[in-house]
């Protein structure tokens, strides 16, 4: 006798709306917010969630099955933390109450989509920074494939330009010098527009070491607010430079940028450089500035040579290495303050720690489920009827994403109400 698969309850567009809206309290924004980006729906577009707490119920399910695998051992106790050591296993139930009403922990929007969801085959990671682009058309056309490939999954992207050889340089093909790395942020930031999925646009940031000599050209090609609409852009920012500002001293511009003998050098002065920067963030709020020796120097970059960070996600969160994916979870600040808004407000230190620490656990579970998910791309992938040759470049960047994440297993946990907990302490904005 042939089961026959039980259909899940659906609902309508409307019906969703009505419980949207009660359960956020007639906010009609976070509801339609949640509705259109979040609640999962089948092949024929009807709803099989009705509120976020069922989006809650799913999660919360799938982080129990992964946590469930990791009971410890008595004997794994002795490095643990007091409170460690007396915690119960953090099961489902207990998993859901931290994400009940977003009041403790927020799992950011890639998990909140695509964990559990049974409809849809995508990443878990937020964001992912691929490996610089490789100087050679070849290098820049697999580049601009990556990204299209991982956009379609739900995936923002970061990528470096500095390997590219800067404008005018000499290149081995019929065009005999090159345009330049800046020349080809308008490709990057086509594509990124080109690929959306529903609810969710393509993100990209593209990153420039200041030391490159095309660097005041990428500093102000979004002064022309028609030009490289598709993308964040940033500046990698070095000490040696900084020190050249302050001491307004000269500083060399060279490509290859970390090479002892470049083929390309340009002494510029670094307080006028540091003006043009000035200039255009204050006209435009770009380029962003990344302090990147500083960063380095905190990551765990600067300890493992294997994963040495060469950009960082749309958003700037986290820097990381080509080939790596960031996997978000937020912890919601304004939960651990104690009779807000009051005079005997209070920040419960005690209760951060304690969320912190599971929050961390289920972080490192996160890593697990997006594994998962990445082996559910590849066999997809596989599966589908395009020749090989087409295929190839798709099933190896996911499979450098699936090798990075089982050595690596990056986290990023966050925190977000930061303002809101700050004013329910009643503290100013200009307090030291």
């Amino acid at each position: 006798m042939v089961e026959e698969k039980v259909r899940k309850a659906t609902y309508t567009y409307e019906e969703v709306l009505t419980s949207s809206l009660s359960y956020f309290n007639n906010d009609e924004l976070a509801a339609t917010t949640w509705i259109n980006k979040y609640a999962v729906k089948n092949s024929d577009g009807e709803f099989l969630e009705n509120t976020p707490d069922q989006m809650h119920k799913r999660m919360a399910k799938e982080f129990g099955r992964i946590e469930s695998k990791y009971t410890p051992e008595d004997s794994t106790f002795e490095g643990y933390s007091d409170y460690g050591k007396k915690r119960k296993q953090l099961t489902e139930d207990k998993i859901y109450k931290l994400f009940k009403d977003f009041k403790y922990v927020i799992p950011q929007g890639s998990v909140m989509f695509g964990l559990g969801n049974d409809e849809i085959i995508a990443s878990l990671s937020n964001c992912i920074v691929i490996p610089p682009v490789y100087d050679s058309y070849g290098g820049i056309f697999h580049t601009d494939q990556q990204m299209a490939q991982l956009f379609k999954r739900r995936c923002g992207v970061g990528v470096d330009l500095s390997e590219l050889r800067p404008r005018d340089a000499k290149v081995s093909n019929a065009a005999g010098s090159t345009t330049g790395a800046v020349s080809f942020m308008n490709r990057f930031s086509g594509t990124t527009r080109e690929v959306a999925q529903n609810g969710r646009r393509g993100a990209l940031m593209l990153t420039m070491d200041i030391a490159h000599p095309d660097i005041e050209e990428f500093i102000t090609i979004k002064q022309d607010l028609t030009k490289v609409t598709g993308a964040n852009i940033s500046i990698r920012l070095s000490d040696e430079f900084m020190q050249a500002v302050e001491k307004k001293e000269k500083y060399t511009l060279r490509w290859p940028i970390e090479s002892k003998s470049p083929k390309y050098t340009k002494d510029i002065d670094a307080v006028k450089l540091w003006e043009t920067i000035i200039k255009s963030a204050h006209h435009t709020a770009e380029p962003g500035l990344i302090f990147w020796d500083r960063q380095h120097h905190y990551s765990t970059s600067s300890l493992y040579p294997g994963f040495k960070n060469s950009s960082t996600n749309p958003c700037s969160e986290i820097a990381m290495q080509g080939g790596d994916s960031c996997r978000l979870i937020a912890v919601n600040l304004y939960s651990f303050v104690d009779k807000p808004f009051t005079k005997e407000a209070k920040f419960n230190h005690k209760k951060l720690y304690e969320v912190v620490y599971e929050t961390q656990r289920l972080m490192d579970d996160l890593v697990d489920l997006e594994l998962e998910a990445v082996d559910k791309i590849l066999t997809k992938i596989e599966a589908d009827p395009e020749p090989d040759y087409i295929k190839q470049n798709e099933i190896n960047t996911w499979k450098l994403l699936q090798e990075t994440g089982r050595k690596g297993r990056r986290t990023g946990l966050g925190f977000t109400a930061l303002g809101d907990t700050i004013a329910a302490l009643g503290i100013k904005f200009d307090t030291d």
